[in-house]
């Protein structure tokens, strides 16, 4: 499988994973569920675009690797918040299983997702400079 294939779909799957948990914190009173949480829907349009229009380009390798990056603090944002995920209310709520899941995977497509558009940018700096 070619390496900008492999980013989209990594891409496509950290997106997938951010909205799903962006609308589970929604639900669970985490993020209010007002106008303010549109903003992600620009940033993720960005991170779409990069992912499926430019990956094979620097400034989509660029865009996809600020996604990533994104995505793999949301994780370490909510495990490290006072209780962390598996203390307080969240670790004995209904459906704490897939929350917890969904940063998890979020996580790690994400870091994938990164690792791929950095060997990219670094591929396509090696390949100018011969």
């Amino acid at each position: 499988m070619k390496h900008h294939r492999m980013l989209a779909i990594a891409s496509l799957l950290s997106i997938l994973f951010m909205t799903l948990h962006l609308a589970e914190d929604i639900v669970r009173g985490f993020e209010p569920g007002g106008l303010a949480n549109l903003v992600a829907i620009p940033i993720l349009v960005a991170w779409l675009y990069g992912a499926l229009l430019l990956a094979d380009r620097r400034s989509g390798l660029v865009i996809i690797l600020l996604g990533s990056v994104l995505g793999m603090v949301i994780p370490v944002i909510h495990f490290r918040a006072p209780g962390g995920v598996a203390g307080g209310d969240i670790a004995t709520s209904r459906g704490a299983f897939v929350w917890v899941w969904t940063l998890l995977a979020l996580g790690v497509s994400s870091l994938f997702a990164a690792t791929l558009a950095v060997h990219g940018l670094l591929t396509r700096q090696k390949d100018q400079s011969r």
